[in-house]
């Protein structure tokens, strides 16, 4: 209820109608089949509309409701790595990370351990560090790493002034960054590629 002794009326159109009791407004908004609404308490004196309030209440559901349905929701994506990743996999895999990270999404990177891998989680932390450099332009890591006894993961979540049109340096990976010094594959990052028979001794199988 509206006890203020004077306020200032604006009509449904928002023309103002001047300053009266509250009881005068509250008589023409009767008058009209409407309702007397507070607007701005803190004004002097204090501003009150003709209005129909279910109306305005409708009104402002359904833009809330519009706003969220065209809010693009961040999602969480998960790409999975191993440290004995082949040059192939990795370049594969990181590129999926950073298209998920142009879109705005979150990526939790998790670097699978098995056997004797679990009692060297650093060979996944090394992988991980690797694909957060990777992504350095896209997105940043969000919170701490967290160790697992089977596997090592981080969330990167995408860098506001990213998008599609952010530029990627060496988004494929070069073949140094994924091989150990000299072009050779250190124990963390040997590849997993078998022989094919038809192939010829220590040619890899495409």
């Amino acid at each position: 209820m509206i006890t203020y002794r004077e306020i200032r009326v604006i009509d449904e159109d928002k023309k103002p109608l001047g300053v009266m009791s509250a009881s005068e407004a509250l008589a023409v908004a009767r008058q009209r089949g409407l309702d007397l609404v507070e607007i701005a308490p803190q004004a002097q004196p204090p501003v009150c509309r003709v209005m129909d309030y279910g109306k305005f209440l409708y009104e402002l559901h359904k833009r809330d409701h519009e706003a969220k349905k065209h809010q693009k929701q961040a999602l969480l994506k998960e790409i999975k790595f191993r440290p004995k990743i082949s040059i192939h996999d990795y370049t594969f895999k990181l590129k999926h990370v950073q298209r998920f990270l142009e879109e705005g999404n979150k990526v939790k990177i998790t670097i699978m351990l098995r056997g004797r891998e679990k009692s060297r989680p650093e060979m996944g932390v090394a992988v991980l560090n690797r694909v957060v450099a990777e992504c350095a332009g896209l997105g940043k890591v969000d919170g701490d790493l967290r160790k697992m006894d089977w596997a090592v993961s981080s969330v990167i979540v995408p860098i506001k002034t990213g998008g599609k049109d952010a530029k990627v340096k060496d988004p494929s990976g070069s073949q140094e960054k994924v091989l150990g010094d000299g072009g050779k594959e250190n124990p963390a990052q040997q590849s997993e590629q078998t022989t094919h028979p038809d192939q010829k001794k220590g040619e890899s199988k495409a």
